[in-house]
């Protein structure tokens, strides 16, 4: 479900949202990311969608508020990652 580029940004960048590490190589992070459910969505759009599912109010939020959101990983390709703590 989750491809290397996908996991790659999770490890390089999961200190954006989590205290500390939880996942130390791609293994733990492909485990880490199945087991709390994350999402990755093809444009900001479906991110948008997705936060509004969780109950996230984001309707005052710009498009760059919303990448910036700590749940929200941006992946070189365009792609987002969702993953909530």
């Amino acid at each position: 479900m989750y491809d290397e580029e996908c996991l790659e940004v999770f490890l390089k960048k999961q200190l954006q949202l989590f205290r500390e590490e939880v996942a130390s190589n791609l293994e733990e992070a492909e485990a880490f990311l199945e087991d709390c459910m994350a999402v990755v969505c093809q444009n900001l759009n479906e991110v948008r969608e997705c936060l509004e599912e969780s109950g996230m109010d984001i309707s005052g939020m710009s498009d760059q508020e919303v990448e910036e959101a700590s749940e929200v990983f941006a992946i070189p390709d365009g792609r987002y990652l969702i993953v909530e703590g």
